[in-house]
């Protein structure tokens, strides 16, 4: 199961209606987590990285858009505070 991250344009988050998500906020911790469906998000502010149950670790930050697959184990490592748009499918 793999993490994608994209840069969205302008137009593609306008279009997606990406601002009109709820905003998750969260300070700096670890935490494990898991995605009983998959879980779209874009990063307003701040930095995690993800390590998953199979043992590769991403970054993302600020102005990334991540799909996170329906399934997926990791541990959530909050570097600095995040802020987020999500969606789950």
């Amino acid at each position: 199961m793999e993490i994608k991250i994209e840069k969205l344009s302008d137009s593609d988050i306008e279009k997606q209606g990406i601002k009109k998500w709820p905003v998750w906020e969260k300070e700096p911790s670890r935490f494990d987590w898991s995605y009983d469906t998959q879980e779209q998000c874009l990063l307003l502010e701040g930095q995690a990285k993800i390590q998953t149950s199979g043992g590769k670790e991403v970054t993302i930050q600020a102005g990334d858009f991540v799909t996170f697959p329906k399934g997926l184990q990791c541990t959530w490592h909050v570097v600095e505070a995040v802020r987020k748009h999500y969606r789950f499918e």
